[in-house]
This record gives structure tokens, C-alpha cells and sequence, in this order.
């Protein structure tokens, strides 16, 4: 897809205005989310996506707005297992509940930012060494594989997911920052820092910001090898993952709850990440000299991972509400 400077521009420019109004109408006066408005936004962001791949359709075919299609579902899927860690960090660092929609727009502004470098920087490795697909689907299918593991794990019992109180570990650049910059004790509002007997000190809520963004660079370690899986093209990596992480926070408040009962979810998200992995090792097979090397489509790879996001969801629904069934059980004892 031929996309000038021009379209890049209006795009960035177009977005950030979304990113504004957002900002302006829900989030700019710190409060408790609903569900009513999770939801309507939840909504919006969908309609803005849909429309944005109609629009791509319009303009350039049915096999760019395919690609964004794809892309933008695979995005999605994995950033709701970003929640999972999303809800550790709020409870590790006792976030009150009226500013956690700011906590979550502030993380997901860096992590878009953050992301669109490791995007320049993957299109830049593509575009100059063939070989980079057979390490990115290598590292897919090695993702995919320690996902089945460690969902394994959590489900025989042997896994740390049976204390997600402990899940969470700050990684090196938030334990480094915590010790170069003093902290307050508690949080002052939705301020970042403060300034306190001549001294400016970082507040919880920074912390717990970086905390969020930092930890979806982690994610995007498979995340963005995964969609250059389904396209090559940036211009379409970026639109399809701005759009699914600026719904995020929306979604986190709608699902948080239903999180829980996802119980599938890991396994569903490792085969999606090891079909991508396979499709890109056959894909640079192709690119480097092995015409007999099958390509996998578009219409088959969005299929694909739209079926298996459903079987994933409904067996984990099925399964969530068998257990509640087994612990609500009384077993009847001997009467007198």
C-alpha cells in the first residue's frame, strides 16, 4: 500500500484528535467508570476502528482492509491479556478506583508512543534483511509454546497464577527509577509529581503510570512480530495497533470482571501466535528462494483467528461457569 506523507500526517493528526476528545469527555475529570460508559466508548472505538477499515477498503482494496481487519483482531485479542497484568499493577500499587482511568490513558499514550518506535524499527529490519521472518516466526512459535506451558501450569495448580498478588514484578528500568527519584507516601490526586520542602518528589501515580507503559513494551515483544506476520505493510501496523490500544482502557473497565472467567485464553492466544509464527517461517521460505513454500492468505488468516478467539471465549465461559456450579454445590449429608 502506496501511503504518502501527507495521509501519514492526517492520520497521526486524526488520531490525536480521537486521543483529545477522549481525553476532554471522559477522562479529563478524575472519576469511577461505569459500566453504561465503558461501554458506549467500548462501542465508539469499535465503530472508529470498523470505519477506519471501510475506509482503507475505499481507498486502496479489499486486501489492505483485510489486512487491517486481521491485524487490528490480533492486536485486540493479545492486549486483553494485557489486562490480566494491567490489574496486578492497580492492586500492587492500591490504585483508588477514580484514578485508574487516568492511570490507564497516560500508560497507553507511552505505550502507543513506545510501540510506533519498535514499529519503525521492525519495518526498517524487514525492508533490509529477508532472514528477519524466519527469526520472527522462530520466536513466535517459542512464544506460543511458553504460553501453553505456563497455562498448563496455572490450571494443574502448580502455577504462581494461584496468588496474583505476587504476579507482578517491576521490571529494571521501574525499580531503577523508584531509587534514583524520591516518592511520596500516597497518592496527591491525578498529579504526577510534587514539590515539597524544595524538593520535587515522583507521586504513586507516575510510578504506577510508567509501571503500565513499561509493561506493554514487554507485550509488544510478540505482539509486533506477530501482525508483521499478517502484513509488511507499517502504515497498516500502526493504524491497526493504535486502534486497539486506544479502546483499551474502556475495555478494561467493561471486562474487568469477566477477566476471570477467560480461562481458555492463553491457549487460544498461543495458537494464534504459533499459526502467525508458522505462516511467517513459510513466508520467508518463499521470500528467500522456495517457490514450492505455501503462502497463507489474508481471508484464511482472519478466519482463522476469529474462529478460535470464539471457541476460546464460549469453552471458557462453558468452563467458568461449571466451576461456580461445582463450588456452589452443598453436598446433602445424613438426616435425623
Amino acid at each position: 500500500m502506496n501511503v504518502s506523507l501527507s495521509m501519514w500526517a492526517i492520520t497521526v493528526g486524526v488520531l490525536i484528535a480521537l486521543i483529545a476528545v477522549d481525553f476532554l469527555i471522559g477522562g479529563r475529570k478524575a472519576h469511577e467508570v461505569s459500566l453504561k460508559e465503558a461501554g458506549t466508548w467500548s462501542a465508539v472505538w469499535i465503530a472508529l476502528a470498523l470505519g477506519f477499515g471501510g475506509f482503507l477498503w475505499w481507498h486502496s482494496g479489499a486486501t489492505p482492509a483485510g489486512q487491517f481487519f486481521a491485524g487490528y483482531v490480533t492486536e485486540k485479542s493479545l492486549s486483553v491479556d494485557n489486562l490480566f497484568v494491567f490489574v496486578l499493577i492497580m492492586a500492587k500499587f492500591a490504585v483508588p478506583t477514580r484514578y485508574q482511568q487516568r492511570v490507564l490513558m497516560i500508560g497507553v499514550l507511552i505505550a502507543l508512543v513506545l510501540r510506533a518506535v519498535f514499529i519503525a524499527a521492525g519495518a526498517t529490519l524487514i525492508a533490509s534483511f529477508s532472514w528477519i521472518f524466519f527469526l520472527f516466526g522462530a520466536f513466535l512459535v517459542w512464544t506460543a509454546w511458553k504460553l501453553i506451558k505456563e497455562a498448563r501450569a496455572e490450571h494443574s495448580g502448580t502455577g504462581a497464577a494461584e496468588q496474583p498478588e505476587a504476579d507482578f514484578q517491576e521490571n529494571r528500568l521501574l525499580r531503577a527509577v523508584e531509587r534514583r527519584f524520591p516518592t511520596t507516601d500516597d497518592y496527591r490526586g491525578t498529579r504526577l509529581t510534587v514539590v515539597e520542602g524544595g524538593r520535587r518528589l515522583m507521586t504513586p501515580m507516575l510510578v504506577v503510570v510508567l509501571a503500565i507503559g513499561s509493561t506493554d513494551v514487554l507485550f509488544a515483544m510478540d505482539s509486533i512480530p506477530a501482525i508483521f506476520g499478517l502484513t509488511q505493510d507499517a502504515y497498516i501496523v500502526f493504524t491497526a495497533n493504535a486502534f486497539a490500544l486506544m479502546g483499551l482502557r474502556q475495555l478494561y473497565f467493561l471486562i474487568g470482571g469477566l477477566l476471570k472467567r477467560l480461562v481458555h485464553l492463553s491457549y487460544g492466544l498461543s495458537v494464534i501466535l504459533g499459526f502467525i509464527g508458522v505462516k511467517l517461517l513459510l513466508h520467508a521460505l518463499h521470500e528467500n528462494g522456495v517457490p514450492a513454500a505455501p503462502e497463507i492468505g489474508i481471508p484464511f488468516s482472519l478466519g482463522f483467528i476469529v474462529l478460535v478467539l470464539a471457541v476460546t471465549t464460549t469453552t471458557s465461559l462453558i468452563a467458568s461457569r461449571r466451576r461456580a456450579s461445582a463450588r456452589t454445590e452443598i453436598p446433602s449429608g445424613p438426616t435425623d
